[in-house]
């Protein structure tokens, strides 16, 4: 069995409303690849994924189905297979589109999730998500930036309200005040962002942003589990 192991730390009846759960992730970079990896191996029984990109050779060192061989193709069609083949009886929906909030019916039009992960950048899509999800009344977690990070350590769990340092969660802060969200959990970095390096070697106005292996998948595995230990209610 594959989750007997799991099944002796939380119980079946915990294991199985992770099988009847439907979560639905949108992105799937150096976070949300990760996120799938803990979701998929946690007992998640139905997965919806989002992403319209395909791998690059940069995505080499942080995402979990980019390889030298895997360059050029879909990363949903990549999660989609390697989701699979960890648990054949799993439910996967790939949507292979750019979430935009002028397509959002795509997304929630006559769905059912459980729960809402958004991984993406696009700060105007992750706002539409958010709305959705509160007026769907949709449990979700949203990531806030990892790029130029370099101790996961500093990675934490927190109501959006709550948040410091990071950039990407005082722009988030702002704009759900003013749309009148009052609660938004939230997994976001304390630490003080690094200045990338430019072609020079300079950090002086880089616009570059940065990444290593270790905090995007810190990342990712620490909101699977928020998502894994909120349906099952265990605190």
């Amino acid at each position: 069995m594959i989750f007997k192991r799991e099944e002796l730390l939380i119980g079946k009846e915990n294991l199985d409303k992770l099988k009847n759960s439907h979560v639905i992730v949108f992105g799937l970079g150096g976070v949300g690849g990760f996120v799938i990896e803990g979701l998929v191996r946690g007992g998640i029984g139905e997965l919806t994924i989002v992403d319209y990109d395909t791998v690059d050779i940069t995505n080499i060192n942080r995402q979990i189905i980019a390889t030298t061989q895997t360059i050029g193709k879909l990363k949903t069609y990549l999660i989609s297979e390697r989701a699979k083949a960890i648990n054949p009886d799993i439910k996967i929906n790939s949507i292979s589109e750019k979430y935009l909030k002028e397509n959002k019916d795509m997304f929630f039009q006559n769905k059912k999730y459980d729960y809402i992960v958004d991984a993406i950048d696009m700060v105007s899509s992750k706002l539409s998500i958010i709305e959705e999800a509160n007026k769907l009344n949709i449990p979700i977690i949203s990531s806030m930036g990892t790029g130029n990070k370099l101790d996961p350590l500093k990675l934490e769990i927190a109501d959006i309200n709550k948040t410091s340092v990071c950039p990407l969660a005082r722009v988030i802060r702002k704009e759900v005040k003013n749309r009148g969200i009052k609660r938004l959990k939230v997994l976001y970095s304390k630490e003080e962002p690094k200045k990338p390096l430019n072609e020079d070697n300079s950090r002086e106005k880089s616009v570059n942003v940065g990444s290593i292996s270790f905090v995007p998948s810190v990342a990712g595995l620490i909101i699977a589990g928020e998502v894994i230990k909120d349906i099952c209610n265990i605190k």
